[in-house]
């Protein structure tokens, strides 16, 4: 095709679109209130990752160790008082000999696919942070295991994980892994973590492809008033040879047009309505944990344009199309 009929093509379906801009209008208003709500249920669907992303960090497992206060407190030690020391525990009863020994424990537990991060926690400062999450007084009653018995908690590994979806496999790992004697972990919580995950992400994905066929329909209709306003105009040009792809065109200009317009006016309109909102969350909660609009400023606005674009190229083609196809036998009469 010659630059100059593409121009002339490209001409008319912005003249298609001023000639029919009540109608065009409507459907960008109509194609805006799709685009805002899409936009509203990404940004709260990033909020709610953020959000889980924040709880996952929190939902923590406390891997215990095979030391000598495991061996000397476990009922699974056979205490030998011949050749063992003064508690009858055999250094081959226990594996974690030492700190080197536990901190390396968790170099291995760190190389799991899964793992976030690990912190060693010592058998001392496990039990300093039971004393001080104890009601005010009641740490004294555990005075008597530094003077008289000792410490009877094990070294520990504080380990938390990147996606709680693979939570399981994750922890039957770390289970295998020598030197790991037992797992506190909060499996109901993983797992509702993980369907609110689903949930979420099953919504939205409703939600854009119902909008997404309201936004089709509103451009078809749209560019179905434009071919009828122009019925004549087409019988000529079909008349002197004008191919499908040459009337085609212009209406796909008018629908692309009509959702690049839409997408530009959603994504200053969804600005403003979620500036307003954030504000208002954080004065009333308190909070600045809050997805901000320019982290996804850009994202958004790509968003809208595929949807634009899509809506309004696809919409007009389609309808054109069997706009042909039925007057087909018209064309050839004339």
């Amino acid at each position: 095709m010659k630059a100059r009929s593409f121009r002339y093509l490209i001409g008319e379906g912005f003249k298609g679109a001023w000639a029919n801009r009540l109608m065009s209008l409507a459907s960008v208003g109509v194609l805006v209130a799709c685009m805002v709500i899409i936009g509203l249920a990404l940004l709260i669907s990033q909020n709610i990752s953020r959000a889980l992303g924040k709880l996952e960090q929190q939902n923590v497992v406390m891997v215990y160790m095979k030391d000598y206060s495991w061996a000397l407190y476990g009922d699974a030690v056979e205490k030998v008082p011949e050749g063992g020391d003064e508690n009858g525990i055999l250094p081959e009863s226990y594996v974690i000999h030492n700190e080197e020994e536990a901190k390396a424990l968790c170099d291995k537990i760190a190389e799991l696919d899964n793992v976030e991060s690990v912190e060693y926690i010592s058998g001392e400062a496990g039990l300093e942070s039971v004393k001080k999450n104890m009601i005010e007084g009641q740490e004294q009653y555990f005075s008597f295991l530094d003077e008289q018995y000792g410490n009877p908690l094990p070294a520990a590994a504080k380990v938390v994980m990147r996606d709680m979806s693979g939570f399981e496999k994750t922890v039957e790992q770390i289970k295998g892994i020598d030197g790991v004697d037992s797992i506190k972990a909060q499996n109901d919580l993983a797992e509702r973590i993980t369907s609110l995950k689903k949930g979420v992400l099953i919504a939205g994905i409703w939600i854009i492809s119902i909008l997404m066929i309201i936004s089709l329909v509103v451009v078809s209709n749209t560019i179905r008033i434009t071919m009828y306003s122009r019925k004549l105009e087409i019988s000529i040009m079909k008349a002197v040879g004008a191919t499908d792809a040459f009337v085609r065109i212009p209406f796909v200009v008018e629908g692309v047009l009509i959702g690049i317009i839409s997408a530009g006016i959603a994504e200053g309109l969804l600005y403003f309505c979620y500036r307003v909102a954030t504000e208002t969350i954080s004065q009333t909660l308190g909070t600045t944990d809050i997805v901000r609009y320019g982290e996804m400023v850009f994202y958004l606005l790509g968003v809208f344009l595929v949807i634009g674009i899509f809506a309004g190229a696809i919409g007009s083609f389609i309808m054109i199309g069997k706009y042909l196809r039925r007057e087909g036998s018209e064309f050839s009469a004339i």
